[in-house]
């Protein structure tokens, strides 16, 4: 997946931020975060928590898919392609050593694959004062075997410190005239709305919009044993405009296109910003996703658990809630006043809504293929 953060958030890290003067002999904190997902005044705050001086070196990067591609480089590893597909990656000869950050932001749905080719170690839970106040749920996502699936007795290989959802986002004057406003999944199917919808270009993403709409769950392993998923993908793909992982958001702001799927995180700026933009999270619910700190294979800074920490130490991890309008796995009643009514419906995150919602879990290789497989087909259908 390609999900980005069109928003940095007040405050947040524009640029690269260094904390603290260049001393060999201090230690050294070097991370690679998701930009716009950590506000510079946290960062500025565990500096002046610290009890020694330390340099603090903190890089935004655009993309989720550039920060796992860096743990490849890391590990002296790349993907080739044969114009077909993805290859499996291959070592590539080392001239220099790389200068490997301590920790770096990646997605939950790459965290299998990271494990999996060996690009980033496990976190010490004796080093995580604050693990025993973070919920069960994220608990059990990032407790992983060796080969990156869920595993109650598996090491912690992450740790979470945001997380969203994907929703629904539509024009309130397209839906006045319509009469009605979209509440469910069941609601892209309508005939008004043909050649008016935008989808995320992702396979589990869109076929999991059917499932949840006939009642399965995303994370359905045989896809062959739902009867009317195929034909229910095709009557949706005669809805969708286009499909994209990126920039997906500006022909809806132009009235090209009257509803989009989209990530939570993508959103915020817009919601702010264009009042005739609105946003719901599906009644039948609808995929999570989480930003989680990773520690690279080589990375050895003792900064690295103290600042893990400190993003879940309760009033921090509701300040980076507040300013990046994200939750939190340890803030989870921040839809207050300090936000604004229109974001509020997001930051929703009661037991009825975990209830409802789910993870995109790892899937086997066969599996994997058979969304990606059945997505290419529907797709490709004129």
């Amino acid at each position: 997946m390609d999900r980005r953060s069109f928003i940095l958030g007040t405050g947040a890290l524009a640029s690269q931020l260094l904390v603290g003067c260049a001393d060999n002999n201090q230690t050294k904190l070097n991370v690679q975060l998701l930009k716009g997902s950590i506000p510079g005044q946290v960062v500025n705050q565990f500096s002046k928590s610290l009890q020694q001086k330390a340099q603090l070196k903190f890089v935004p990067v655009g993309q989720l898919q550039d920060l796992f591609d860096q743990l490849e480089t890391w590990q002296g590893k790349t993907k080739v392609t044969d114009g077909k597909g993805w290859l499996p990656s291959f070592s590539l000869p080392q001239f220099q050593k790389p200068v490997i950050a301590d920790l770096v932001t990646l997605a939950d749905y790459t965290l299998k694959e990271a494990i999996e080719q060996k690009l980033i170690q496990p976190l010490e839970e004796s080093q995580l004062k604050q693990w025993s106040n973070l919920p069960k749920r994220w608990q059990e996502l990032v407790r992983r075997n060796d080969q990156g699936n869920l595993d109650a007795q598996g090491k912690i290989w992450a740790a979470p410190y945001r997380w969203g959802s994907t929703v629904i986002v539509y024009r309130r004057d397209k839906f006045k005239k319509l009469g009605w406003t979209p509440r469910d999944w069941a609601d892209l199917w309508q005939s008004e709305l043909r050649d008016r919808i935008s989808l995320l270009d992702q396979p589990r993403e869109v076929i999991g919009i059917v499932l949840k709409k006939l009642g399965k769950s995303y994370n359905t392993e045989n896809l062959d044993q739902v009867p009317s998923l195929e034909k229910e993908l095709r009557t949706l793909n005669k809805q969708v405009k286009f499909y994209a992982s990126d920039k997906y958001l500006e022909p809806l702001i132009i009235g090209d296109t009257w509803l989009a799927v989209a990530w939570s995180s993508d959103i915020v700026r817009m919601l702010t910003r264009y009042p005739e933009i609105a946003a719901i999270i599906p009644q039948s619910g609808t995929a999570m996703w989480s930003d989680l700190w990773v520690r690279p294979v080589g990375a050895k800074s003792p900064l690295s658990s103290e600042f893990i920490d400190f993003c879940w130490t309760p009033n921090i991890a509701k300040e980076i809630s507040l300013l990046t309008k994200t939750n939190s796995p340890i803030s989870s009643d921040i839809a207050t006043s300090d936000i604004q009514e229109t974001l509020r419906n997001l930051l929703v995150s009661n037991s009825q809504f975990f209830d409802k919602n789910e993870y995109l879990l790892p899937l086997s290789e066969s599996t994997q293929k058979q969304y990606q497989d059945l997505f290419a087909r529907i797709k490709n259908e004129a």
